[in-house]
């Protein structure tokens, strides 16, 4: 796409009606300073607020402002692939609408992409969340790292600036499960890490329950990973094993000791534990196979309802 944008935001809104504006003042203000010419996407992914209506005004006032709302909500990372997919710029920065980004920090991410690297992520040195969300986001990260057999760092999330040949190879993946960060790094291009200050929410609370973060943590390993499936089939491997050993154990007794099997509830515990392990088994498979399921349907990822100022150009 030939285009004299230099830069490209890209944040999506849900819940966000109060950070919006104060987004946009501060967003055009370093921008300023930068002396750079830009696009604000804003993508609203069917938030039960007020925030389309911000952003629809907000457009009028300012062409540079672009507005993608969903048909309905469809998660975050499903938001920034609507917006990734009508982006203009040589840079594409992508960003959260609550603030927790600094905008004043795309300055030192900027400055270190003109150093040559395609990806630039933003490092939090000092995240403002919850300690349990800290504490689930780590231990996340060190189980994911190890089903994947790729190290992740829970202080880098999807803030970051990107070249546009990278967002564009982006957009070809196609797979329904998406975390942005790690199809960025499984990408492979020349990537720096910077250190960003972290901010406390502007206001309101994160849309990210217990249950909603538990369900993107399997989702995620499920879908980046077959390991599961092998360890389930080594330990089943090595549970055979054992029975069959413990069953020579108490044919040898038997023979040459006269001990006879005793213990209706020892085997009652072992059958029902066999039949847990069993059950657990099966449900795994049904995990990848409920994920083959979803792939093969092929349904879009996305449902746009409405664009605002991308005939402007």
């Amino acid at each position: 796409m030939i285009s004299d944008i230099k830069v490209s935001v890209v944040t999506p809104s849900y819940k966000c009606s109060e950070c919006i504006e104060e987004l946009y003042y501060r967003l055009v203000k370093v921008f300023e300073k930068i002396g750079v010419s830009y696009e604000i996407i804003f993508v609203n992914d069917a938030s039960p607020d007020n925030d389309w209506e911000i952003i629809t005004n907000i457009t009028k006032k300012d062409k540079r402002v672009k507005g993608v709302s969903l048909s309905r909500n469809f998660g975050q990372h499903y938001a920034i692939m609507a917006g990734l997919n009508f982006v203009s710029g040589d840079k594409i920065i992508v960003m959260d609408c609550d603030l927790q980004d600094k905008p004043e920090e795309i300055e030192k991410l900027y400055k270190k992409s003109q150093e040559g690297f395609d990806v630039v992520f933003g490092r939090r040195c000092a995240r403002k969340d919850g300690f349990h969300k800290k504490l689930f986001s780590k231990v996340y990260h060190k189980v994911y790292s190890y089903f994947i057999e790729v190290d992740t760092d829970s202080s880098i999330g999807n803030f970051g600036i990107y070249s546009f040949q990278v967002i564009k190879e982006f957009n070809k993946l196609k797979e329904r499960n998406r975390v942005f960060p790690i199809f960025i790094n499984w990408l492979g291009f020349k990537t720096a890490y910077i250190d960003v200050i972290h901010s406390e929410r502007y206001s309101g609370k994160t849309a990210y329950t217990f249950n909603k973060l538990l369900n993107l943590a399997i989702d995620s390993t499920i879908s980046q990973s077959n390991k599961p499936l092998r360890l389930s089939i080594k330990f089943g491997l090595a549970l055979s094993l054992t029975a069959f050993l413990i069953g020579l154990w108490f044919v040898f007794k038997y023979f040459y000791f006269g001990i006879g099997v005793l213990g209706w509830t020892s085997m009652m515990v072992a059958i029902l534990f066999i039949s847990g392990l069993l059950f657990a088994n099966m449900g795994l498979l049904g995990l990848y196979i409920g994920k083959i399921f979803d792939e093969v349907k092929n349904r879009p990822l996305y449902i746009i309802n409405e664009m605002i100022n991308f005939n402007q150009e």
